[in-house]
């Protein structure tokens, strides 16, 4: 089993390296990482390819949708890894994917806990995370995957590639991927691995966080209900 991991970036000038960092200090490496430049203006490539492991995929279209679906297609192997630019990954992640994979061929799709690391309180704990998750994890039967850290396989992601949602200011674009993934398998939610991820968003946007987030979220459950009223477990 082979895993591909796909970083799209766009600016991650101070947090690029410390994300590469993590997955050149996995126990089992991965076979393949593409950082997808999703038109940066400042050094994030140039700090990219100071690792020769690194291939850099261009995607001119800005958004995370069309910077992870042009990582998507150009990942090579039967896995394919997403994480964000800052996470920071436990060393185990590559080898707990692998484990989790050849585990359950049912399996689709995986889910990891997040911690936020650069919260002074409960900066370790997953407790923030479960909450978030409370009630997307009652709306669509499972925990879905989440931006920070995810895998699913890559032959699924063919079948609904054309199905997805390419616009990112009406769907969250990890969990309309869950829900369109979802019929052709599971979700699994591997809760003993924690990637630490940043509280960046909540920070310099909590407005936007906490109210066009969370009602970006019910609307898109709205419009996909056909999908997950009936896959619902």
């Amino acid at each position: 089993m082979k895993v591909s991991v796909v970083i799209p970036v766009y600016n991650e000038e101070k947090r690029i390296k410390a994300c590469l960092d993590s997955l050149m200090a996995q126990t089992d490496k991965p076979d393949e990482i593409i950082v997808v430049d999703n038109n940066c203006t400042d050094k994030t490539i140039e700090i990219v390819k100071r690792y020769p492991e690194v291939i850099v995929v261009v995607e001119k279209k800005q958004g995370m949708t069309p910077a992870r679906n042009a990582g998507f297609n150009s990942a090579r192997f039967e896995i394919v890894a997403k994480c964000d630019a800052d996470t920071i990954l436990p060393s185990n992640w590559i080898k707990q994917i692998k484990f989790n994979f050849s585990q359950n061929s049912s399996i689709v799709g995986l889910s990891f806990s997040v911690s936020i690391n650069d919260m002074k309180i409960l900066g370790k704990s997953t407790l923030p995370f479960y909450l978030w998750m409370f009630i997307p994890r009652l709306m669509i039967g499972v925990y879905p995957m989440v931006g920070p850290s995810y895998a699913i396989k890559k032959n699924a992601f063919d079948k609904i590639k054309n199905e997805l949602c390419l616009d990112d200011r009406i769907v969250h674009e990890d969990i309309d991927l869950s829900l369109h993934i979802k019929k052709y398998g599971k979700i699994f939610h591997d809760d003993e691995l924690v990637v630490a991820s940043s509280a960046r968003r909540i920070i310099n946007n909590p407005l936007s966080f906490f109210g066009e987030y969370i009602f970006r979220f019910f609307k898109m459950m709205w419009n996909h209900r056909h999908i997950y009223e009936r896959t619902i477990l």
